[in-house]
């Protein structure tokens, strides 16, 4: 057997020796490239921001194998309640304003470029305590089927997460 194998010319230029070409991201690390990605096409969502002035706005911006990309904005004192996301991981990217992060730790503000990615059974609340408009994009993987909330009092460092059963998902 020969093992002094060369290849002549470019070899990227050979499919089989590149590896294939994944059909969805998969690894934590993608789904963040993937929110990233969508965050700098300004021009394929800006268009779309609506802003409602009885509850936050949201439209599915996109659907792959496995997850779903949405588009969130939050006029100033809008939240999302105390939740969960069910089975589902999130990578949260703020796009435009500013918006506060509740949860059992310390708030966070997170400005434009912001990224959270947020594991199953992660309770939080997102809030826009700023006196601006917000924009936020949120990839799910798997896609979000369910959305529990939460009682307020969850949030507390200490306490434990209690689905709030009273409250429509």
């Amino acid at each position: 057997m020969n093992s002094d194998v060369q290849i002549a010319g470019d070899p990227l230029a050979v499919p089989h020796l590149l590896p294939p070409v994944p059909a969805h991201p998969a690894t934590v690390a993608e789904f963040a490239g993937l929110a990233r990605a969508v965050a700098d096409d300004h021009a394929s969502w800006a268009p779309l921001v609506r802003y409602d002035p009885t509850s936050r706005w949201y439209h599915r911006l996109r659907t792959g194998p496995g997850y779903e990309v949405w588009l969130l904005s939050w006029l100033p004192g809008q939240g999302s309640g105390a939740h969960g996301h069910g089975p589902s991981s999130a990578v949260l990217t703020v796009l435009e304003g500013e918006l506060t992060e509740r949860s059992a730790s310390a708030p966070r503000v997170l400005r434009p470029g912001a990224q959270r990615v947020l594991a199953p059974g992660y309770v939080h609340e997102v809030v826009n305590d700023a006196l601006a408009p917000a924009v936020s994009l949120h990839v799910y993987f798997p896609g979000l089927t369910e959305m529990p909330m939460h009682e307020p009092g969850t949030l507390r460092a200490g306490t434990r997460a209690r689905p709030d059963t009273t409250v429509a998902g």
